[in-house]
């Protein structure tokens, strides 16, 4: 049977592959049962210091396996979004809150909670063939896997409104203006080894501190400035503490190159 997820190690970096490329990567519930998991262990596996996601084949993932939510639908009365609890809630939490950079290879068609999957990472690397779609309105339902809560902070709430009520593609050159992207490169092929590159190098960083500052900015998107203030004496008393910052601050006035351990 194939794994329904992909997992390379390659020193520091970790990456997850959605693998049902005949299904363009949708996701069923032993998909999303085996990404929930495996970001669980990763949150405090300290070999892994960043983390590539990325789709098998031709797409990054078309969003809910609909074939299998159709069956749902005529055997569960109460809650026939349950995966949304059970799944897509902490899938999106802990992507959010992985205290180690996630880059995200999207190649071809990202749609509904496939979108909503790369949103969720701290860059996002396309190529010619990247499209983002906000499909859920399609099928008659509201956004999720923290759809609700990414999209407006990347792309203002005005927007955020448009991309989801009328459900249209976003093509690559578009989706970089935006900011639905970080970064794109002229070959799709390029797609992966170019977020795998990237990874490496934040790999390479202080995993310490790059978890904080995305801790600083979750909290400051919807914080005041206290709030801001606030996180950022605490976080700059965890980051002084560790044994990067020390290393890093006496090879800056040796005027060496640092090297970071992750710790």
């Amino acid at each position: 049977m194939t794994e329904p997820l992909l997992v390379d190690r390659t020193d520091a970096v970790v990456t997850l592959t959605l693998n049902r490329p005949n299904a363009m990567n949708a996701l069923d519930v032993a998909l999303k049962e085996a990404l929930r998991d495996t970001l669980a262990e990763l949150e405090t596996d300290r070999s892994c210091r960043a983390v590539v996601l990325a789709g098998a084949g031709a797409s990054f993932s078309a969003g809910q396996d609909l074939r299998e939510h159709v069956s749902t639908l005529e055997n569960t009365a109460s809650d026939p979004l349950g995966t949304v609890r059970a799944h897509y809630n902490p899938i999106a939490a802990r992507l959010a809150n992985l205290p180690k950079p996630v880059v995200a290879a999207v190649r071809g068609m990202a749609a509904g909670a496939g979108a909503s999957l790369a949103f969720l990472a701290d860059i996002r690397i396309g190529g010619p063939t990247t499209s983002f779609l906000m499909a859920f309105a399609k099928v008659g339902l509201a956004a999720d896997t923290g759809a609700s809560w990414t999209l407006p902070r990347l792309v203002g709430h005005a927007k955020a409104v448009e991309l989801l009520m009328l459900a249209e593609p976003v093509r690559a050159e578009e989706a970089c203006r935006l900011g639905l992207l970080n970064r794109l490169v002229d070959d799709d092929e390029q797609v992966l080894p170019t977020a795998q590159e990237l990874a490496a190098r934040l790999a390479a960083g202080p995993t310490v501190a790059y978890g904080a500052i995305k801790r600083q900015l979750s909290i400051a998107d919807a914080g005041t400035l206290a709030d801001a203030l606030a996180a950022e004496a605490q976080a700059q008393s965890i980051c002084g503490a560790t044994v990067d910052h020390r290393a890093a601050t006496l090879a800056f006035v040796a005027k060496r190159k640092p090297v970071f351990e992750g710790h």
